[in-house]
């Protein structure tokens, strides 16, 4: 019996000393225990407590990149001895191979190693605990801008923990991605709705048309459209005229995207017209005409319920019928028109109170039929100027004379904070039937080189491009739809001596800002195939 009293307690002492080891370990790793580990900011300190921590044996080294690109690389056999006068020595291999080992490159703001502004992981695979530790030490990095990564083997899963991050990185705009595949595609996820990201580069990442139809339906739908995403990169991957067209699709109502590049794919002269008819007036389906009509209704009874007069709707009551039978243009600028007029008619329905009656019942002689007059003089100057100008005159339309060449701030005032910022309110034109917008004048710079387009393709481009400076006539001065300026087309299969390309490079090259300043690379400038 005293043997086996001592043996009991002897394992119960055991079993408490591994269960207290257990409640440690549990503390160490849990990222809600008491001993949770604070992140200071600086990088190397941080991740490599966290990496011990976590119980990772190999942990890369945090290292400053150096700014030159010749020192980021072994030195070339040029500048070694040679092999035959000189054996390689256990050094020469460390540094030669030094490159390619596990690490964490970095570039700072300054010399304060708290200021990491950037981050370059290359060639070594992010497993779901590096991921852990890096949900931890990111966020503590206040200047992180950008982070880089070339061939790390994510996975569809792990890039879902990666986008989980992104969020808890205010400062983060720039992701790259590339050379890593993904089976089932789930780049899209990086361009949500709710993304922040502001650049994003996919490249050689074999993302095929069935991934670039998620990623056009990412940038835009019918009834969600990214805001943040302004440079995508899309190069050296596998998309086809499908691909090309799904892209299309979602640059019909996105208005945040500003470069495109869909340079090194296989887009032949049927994805360039489906792009081409994007930067172009385009007609609207079915559904879109519906939406569109939706959205005006909603938006003209929002503007209603604003209006602080709402004995403004008597007046308005002697339009139903043309509020009915109009077109939907009709229809919001009446509701605009209704709206600035009734702040204009409050004064002199104080002073004429009790000729409510017969004002209301159409011209009378006298003093009192001269404001009708004006009124209607009004309505007709308004219908003439264009919508952005009438955003202008309603945010600030009091101002004197002396502020009229300063009419762009205005207009990106009003257009900005707006809560339904949304293309198929447009002003859309009515031609056989159908309405067309005037398309998608957002996109600054778009990148087709090195892919199969050829004389075809080009006219769909010089199509679109006459119309664009035709429209960028009629709205001078409007900044944020400037159209396309930059176009890059080289290396595709026109001929070199291309009457097309010839228009469409004096059409193109007045536009380019870029032309007159930086040389242009072989892939990047708009060339003839050599």
């Amino acid at each position: 019996m005293g043997k086996k009293g001592e043996r009991g307690a002897k394992e119960k002492g055991a079993g408490v000393s591994l269960e207290e080891e257990g409640k440690n370990a549990a503390k160490r790793s849990d990222p809600h225990g008491e001993e949770e580990y604070q992140c200071t900011g600086i990088l190397e300190q941080d991740f490599n407590e966290l990496c011990s921590r976590a119980g990772l044996t190999k942990i890369p080294k945090v290292t400053v990149r150096l700014q030159s690109a010749s020192n980021l690389f072994p030195p070339e056999e040029s500048d070694m001895p040679a092999e035959k006068e000189v054996p390689a020595s256990l050094t020469q291999i460390q540094s030669k191979y030094a490159y390619f080992r596990p690490c964490i490159q970095t570039e700072l703001e300054h010399d304060d190693p708290k200021s990491v502004r950037e981050i370059f992981l290359r060639g070594w695979k992010i497993e779901e605990k590096m991921l852990g530790v890096f949900s931890k030490c990111l966020p503590a990095l206040a200047n992180l801008q950008a982070v880089h990564l070339w061939k790390v083997g994510l996975t569809d899963l792990s890039l879902l923990s990666l986008i989980a991050i992104l969020p808890n990185c205010p400062a983060l705009k720039t992701l790259t991605l590339e050379g890593n595949p993904l089976a089932e595609g789930s780049f899209y996820r990086l361009m949500g709705e709710e993304s922040t990201l502001a650049h994003v580069s996919l490249r050689n990442n074999n993302i095929g048309d069935a991934d670039a139809k998620l990623i056009g339906q990412a940038l835009s739908t019918l009834k969600s459209s990214n805001k943040s995403l302004v440079s995508l990169t899309l190069s050296f991957n596998n998309i086809s005229d499908l691909g090309a067209g799904y892209i299309a699709e979602g640059l019909r109502l996105n208005r945040s995207l500003l470069c495109l590049s869909l340079a090194h794919n296989q887009i032949g002269d049927q994805g360039a017209h489906k792009l081409a008819e994007v930067l172009g007036p385009f007609a609207l389906t079915h559904t879109e005409v519906v939406e569109r009509r939706r959205l005006l209704l909603e938006k003209e009874s929002q503007e209603r319920s604003r209006s602080p007069l709402r004995h403004a709707d008597a007046k308005s009551s002697e339009r139903p019928s043309s509020l009915v039978s109009s077109t939907t243009i009709d229809k919001l600028q009446v509701a605009k028109q209704s709206k600035s007029g009734s702040k204009k008619k409050e004064p002199s329905k104080k002073e004429e109170k009790a000729q409510a009656s017969t004002a209301a019942g159409g011209g009378v002689a006298g003093g009192p039929a001269i404001a009708p007059a004006k009124k209607e003089d009004a309505k007709q100057a308004k219908k003439m100027v264009s919508t952005p100008e009438q955003k202008a005159v309603r945010g600030k339309g009091t101002k004197s004379g002396a502020k009229e060449k300063r009419s762009l701030p205005p207009e990106l005032e009003v257009q900005e904070p707006t809560e339904i910022v949304n293309p198929l309110l447009e002003q859309a034109e009515h031609r056989d039937g159908k309405v067309f917008l005037p398309g998608n004048r957002v996109l600054i710079n778009l990148n087709l080189s090195w892919n199969q387009l050829t004389e075809q393709g080009l006219k769909a481009f010089l199509a679109a491009m006459e119309s664009q400076q035709q429209a960028s006539k009629a709205t001078a001065g409007v900044k944020w739809q400037m159209g396309l300026l930059r176009l890059s087309l080289g290396k595709n299969r026109f001929p070199a001596d291309s009457k097309t390309f010839a228009k469409l490079q004096e059409l193109m090259l007045p536009r380019d800002p870029t032309s007159r300043q930086l040389p242009k690379a072989p892939d990047e400038e708009l060339a003839a195939p050599s």
